[in-house]
């Protein structure tokens, strides 16, 4: 059976056997177009007139003296036919194509013209054809005849193109039906692409369809095996790195206390302090993408609320602004994450922080603005890398690693969201959240 070779030709192989179908195809119908459009035929009753006509012509003219038939031939002319006698044989018109089937009607409804040489053509006049043609009569002379009525429409021009587009038109549908099926599977893995969630691990696809897609679906499934499987190692490396950093910062935070010069104590503490931001910052952004927690509803104004009141709480002057209760489905601990990373920044960088919480038609914004110095616009896309930290907008000895505004990016990328940074007219620097809101 050819189907189990199938899968073993290339996918330029399959595409040139598409194509030397749909030649093969479309020269098949282009060939019968042609030979059907070359068979002329009249109907039943046509072609038995005729036929009664020529029966009648031949017996008056051939028994006429030959000097009367000429006249003869002259009082058989009528508005259907012309008749004319010839000692001679007459040459036919060479413009159209031999009417072999009209042929075959008319001696089906009298044989015996069958035996007088009957030949019939076809002659065009304009876009019309008409059957002419001659028959010989007993003593060698010949009956010249011809239709005054066409037998058949020999087309206009753009019913020809119509006529030779329909095939052309159908060979185009199969050959592309044939390849769209020959590339579904590349189809296939385009879609579990483009519906990859962080997180979420992308299913064993099917090794279907040519070689090559064959063995590009095989590799594509052996390297998301690799990378789970990397993301697996580094999160277990990360929970006891994590554990393993945590405890000595903790023996050090408790041992504080024994210091008695209170200046040196203060500075110590400040240091474990950033050291366990760095360590948490980096924990968090390198653990992100085996973070299981799943979406549900959050009531976002409660959450923005209380980062306010938990900063003012810590000496900062941060206020709310929006609605009492705002809805919607996020992940809670990550987002709740970016917020307070936006809020931390504004209050490092700026005297008076505003969080201000708004639901549009089709999103939700959530805006965190500072009066801050702001950052230079050239650099408003290079503070969201990983790592990355701006002299002129930070000091050196700032906590964490540069990693605050990545960690935001990455978190509100996983809510289908998009994360804007703006320097505002009046100073400072304005992270907006944009949240969709989800088809009802």
């Amino acid at each position: 059976m050819i189907r189990p070779h199938w899968p073993a030709i290339g996918l330029i192989g399959r595409l040139v056997a598409i194509l030397l179908f749909a030649l093969a195809l479309e020269f098949v119908a282009s060939t019968l177009l042609y030979e059907r459009a070359s068979e002329f035929s009249v109907r039943d009753d046509e072609a038995r007139r005729l036929a009664e006509h020529l029966v009648i012509v031949r017996r008056l003219v051939g028994e006429a003296p030959p000097p009367a038939r000429p006249r003869y031939a002259e009082e058989l002319t009528t508005d259907r036919y012309i008749v004319r006698w010839t000692p001679a044989a007459p040459a036919l018109p060479q413009n159209g194509p031999a009417p072999d089937q009209i042929r075959g009607q008319v001696i089906a409804w009298e044989p015996g013209l069958g035996d007088q040489q009957l030949r019939l053509a076809l002659l065009r006049v304009g876009t019309k054809s008409v059957i002419t043609g001659v028959m010989r009569l007993p003593d060698r002379s010949w009956i010249y005849f011809r239709t005054r009525e066409p037998v058949r429409s020999a087309g206009l021009p753009i019913e020809r193109m119509v006529a030779a587009l329909i095939p052309v038109f159908a060979v185009m549908l199969m050959g592309g039906l044939l390849i769209r099926r020959t590339l579904k599977p590349i189809r296939g893995l385009t879609g579990a692409v483009e519906r990859y969630k962080p997180g979420e691990p992308l299913p064993q696809l099917d090794e279907a369809g040519p070689a090559e897609i064959r063995r590009l679906i095989a590799a594509f499934n052996a390297m998301q095996a690799r990378i789970r499987r990397l993301i697996d190692e580094r999160t277990r490396a990360l929970a006891a790195v994590g554990h393993d950093l945590r405890t000595p910062l903790a023996r050090l935070r408790l041992r504080t206390d024994a210091i008695a010069d209170e200046t040196l104590r203060r500075d110590v503490a400040a240091d474990i302090e950033g050291m366990e931001a760095m360590v948490n910052s980096l924990l968090a952004f390198l653990g992100g993408e085996a973070e299981p927690e799943a979406p549900r509803r959050v009531d976002l104004a409660v959450l923005c609320a209380s980062l306010a009141d938990d900063a003012s709480d810590h000496g900062h002057d941060v206020r709310y602004e929006g609605p009492s209760h705002l809805e919607h489905q996020v992940r809670p601990s990550s987002f709740r994450r970016a917020v307070t990373n936006l809020v931390d920044n504004a209050v490092h960088y700026g005297e008076q922080v505003l969080v201000r919480l708004e639901a549009r038609g089709d999103a939700v914004c959530l805006h965190v603005e500072d009066d801050g110095p702001g950052i230079p616009e050239d650099s408003l896309a290079m503070v969201l890398e990983p790592f990355v930290r701006l002299d002129n907008a930070r000091g050196r000895d700032t906590a964490g690693f540069g990693l605050g505004l990545s960690i935001v990016a990455r978190a509100v990328a996983t809510e289908g969201g998009t994360l804007e940074l703006q320097n505002r007219a009046e100073g400072g620097l304005r992270a907006t959240i944009g949240l969709p809101t989800p088809a009802r």
